[in-house]
């Protein structure tokens, strides 16, 4: 599937996400699946005059935990970071992963136990990029799997991926901006749905704008909510939640002083209490709202349903130290809220969103 589409996608990561310059190490890591993407992505580096680190993965974080590694490992070594993986994060200029993977549900016969344990290991590396200290950017290749999941042919799924990725992100940048300007002069979000009534608070925070930044497909603008501030009730009942593999249907959360505390599910209950007893997990680490034109219908990719124009997406975990998030959690597990039936946003009690269109 190298074509010019595959060949404009590489230029933007190369060019506009992470933005290479002469000298840099760039470290990119990919699944096999994803090789006519990651040749482009060498190419545009080399032409930038930087240098392409090329590190194979299958599915795993940065290539340090593939599902069969951390199957077989001894606990006592997932715990421990792998010395030469640290030095790779902590030592380039710019990191680039494609994620094209062959099952999507890889993770799902590996005990949380030790992903967990894989998760804090290797965190304190990655704090570069949760920083923004790191220029970095994950996307995704078409393949098999990614498009049974989307219930697409693999040809159908390239070109919802492709028409979701090479947007005028200048123009959509300057949209989107308009909007996350009116939430950081507010200090209230009121998030009104289908069984759901959620207050949050904004107060002292500010409001990032992705138009091709950290994740492509770009098309959302998020904040970190003040972390005692959440009341109420939100139910994700649209669409299933995808996680470490796992799939959840119907989830629910209360929220009291900004943190979980009743929260049941239709489907993998057990899952999600398992995931809310990990540490910061019972705290919200972002706000975001969609707002990807190309993207207008779920997909079971939440890279993708994320970026749902008419939707919102609140991650349980850890927060975005740059954007003054203080909840401190391994995990980081975004989940969609569709509001384009009936739903709507409230800022300071004024309605600036309804049924996913915008008043603003």
């Amino acid at each position: 599937m190298s074509d010019e589409r595959t060949r404009q996608y590489a230029r933007l990561l190369v060019d506009t996400c992470v933005d290479a310059q002469p000298g840099w190490q760039v470290l990119v890591v990919g699944t096999p699946h994803g090789r006519p993407l990651l040749e482009e992505i060498g190419r545009a580096v080399a032409r930038r005059g930087a240098y392409a680190v090329f590190q194979l993965s299958f599915g795993g974080t940065l290539g340090a935990a593939d599902a069969s590694w951390l199957r077989a490992a001894p606990m006592e070594l997932i715990a421990r970071p792998s010395a030469l993986q640290v030095h790779l994060i902590e030592q380039c200029d710019a990191m680039i992963s494609v994620d094209a993977p062959e099952n999507t549900r890889d993770a799902s016969s590996v005990e949380q136990e030790r992903l967990a344990a894989a998760q804090a290991a290797y965190r304190p590396a990655i704090q570069r990029l949760l920083s923004d200290e790191l220029p970095w950017v994950g996307c995704q290749f078409p393949t098999p799997a990614l498009a049974q999941d989307a219930g697409m042919s693999t040809g159908e799924f390239a070109d919802f991926l492709f028409d979701a990725c090479l947007l005028d992100w200048e123009a959509e940048g300057k949209r989107m901006q308009r909007y996350a300007d009116r939430f950081d002069s507010a200090e209230e979000v009121w998030i009104v749905g289908d069984r759901t009534d959620l207050r949050l608070s904004l107060a002292g925070r500010r409001m990032e704008v992705d138009a091709g930044g950290g994740n492509m497909p770009g098309g959302e603008f998020y904040g970190c909510p003040v972390e005692d501030s959440a009341e109420g009730e939100i139910v994700f009942g649209e669409f299933p939640a995808i996680y470490q593999g796992r799939e959840l249907n119907g989830i629910r959360l209360r929220f009291e002083s900004g943190r979980v505390i009743d929260a049941s599910a239709d489907s993998n209950e057990a899952f999600l209490l398992q995931v809310l007893d990990r540490k910061g997990a019972r705290g919200l680490g972002e706000l975001g709202v969609g707002c990807n034109p190309g993207i207008t219908r779920y997909m079971k990719n939440t890279l993708f349903d994320e970026k749902i124009d008419g939707t919102v997406h609140l991650a349980l975990g850890n927060g975005f130290p740059n954007l003054g998030g203080t909840n401190e959690s391994t995990i980081h597990w975004d989940i969609v809220k569709d509001l384009r039936e009936g739903g709507r946003i409230l800022l300071d009690g004024e309605v600036v969103q309804e049924s996913g269109r915008w008043l603003v």
